[in-house]
């Protein structure tokens, strides 16, 4: 098959299949759960063959067999107690016998202790940089704004001092922390005037979060629909069937 003939039906596939899934915004129809099948279908096959060529590849069976070059030569040598693991992962297929599907306890007992291990420095080392990003300076000791790239003075100097401008935007980051952990803290029957304003100072605070998330989330809808229509009227339609002119 010409090679021009099979790139221009691999975009006239892929314009169908996206015509056919949002074709369910108009109703549930058949042509929709075809195209969202299809996609399950090869999202599966796809999946399949990641796992070998990305995880079991170079973290399993090369850590076995060991690496060589182009010339042949060893780059590294096998571990033969790797073998061990395969006995354990086809362990995991027992859960389909009903004899013999206490055997697939065996592997998820081990993946769920190394998992429970792993996420004691896994706690640290996602909130323990957080903490010490939540500690920062509220009084500035040098001029009000930053000193650029091109004012001659030293890095170390600008970042050892803290500028006024940095530290209105500490005080207002501190002051948001404060008061959204306040408002979850005392959640309780609160009589302190300035407790519950700030409170309420933290709901307004965790909407206003809430909403620049949700906005984001729609943006990235609007950037996908976008990136389609794109595809369909431009890449198809303009430079396939009309070659840019």
């Amino acid at each position: 098959m010409n090679l021009e003939l099979y790139y221009a039906l691999s975009k006239a596939a892929g314009v169908v299949v996206t015509v056919g899934l949002f074709s369910v915004l108009y109703k549930e129809n058949k042509f929709y759960r075809f195209c969202e099948h299809l996609f399950l279908g090869l999202a599966a096959g796809w999946a399949a063959v990641g796992v070998w060529t990305e995880s079991l590849h170079t973290i399993w069976y090369d850590r076995m067999m060991g690496t060589v070059d182009e010339a042949g030569k060893a780059q590294s040598g096998g571990h033969w107690i790797y073998a061990a693991l395969l006995p354990v992962g086809f362990m995991s297929y027992m859960v389909f016998s009903k004899k013999h599907n206490w055997m697939a306890r065996v592997p998820l007992g081990i993946v769920l202790g190394v998992w429970s291990g792993q996420q004691i420095q896994a706690y640290f080392d996602t909130y323990g940089p957080q903490v010490r990003a939540g500690m920062k300076p509220i009084i500035g000791t040098s001029g009000f704004l930053v000193p650029g790239a091109d004012s001659g003075i030293n890095p170390q100097v600008i970042a050892a001092n803290v500028y006024w401008s940095q530290a209105i935007s500490n005080f207002l980051f501190m002051f948001t922390l404060v008061s959204v952990l306040s408002y979850f803290l005392f959640s309780f029957e609160v009589k302190n005037k300035i407790i519950l304003k700030v409170n309420i100072m933290g709901r307004y605070l965790l909407m206003i979060g809430f909403g620049a998330i949700f906005g984001t989330t729609v943006m990235m809808r609007f950037t996908l629909v976008i990136d389609r229509m794109y595809f369909i009227w431009n890449e198809f339609f303009y430079k396939t069937l009309f070659h840019g002119k």
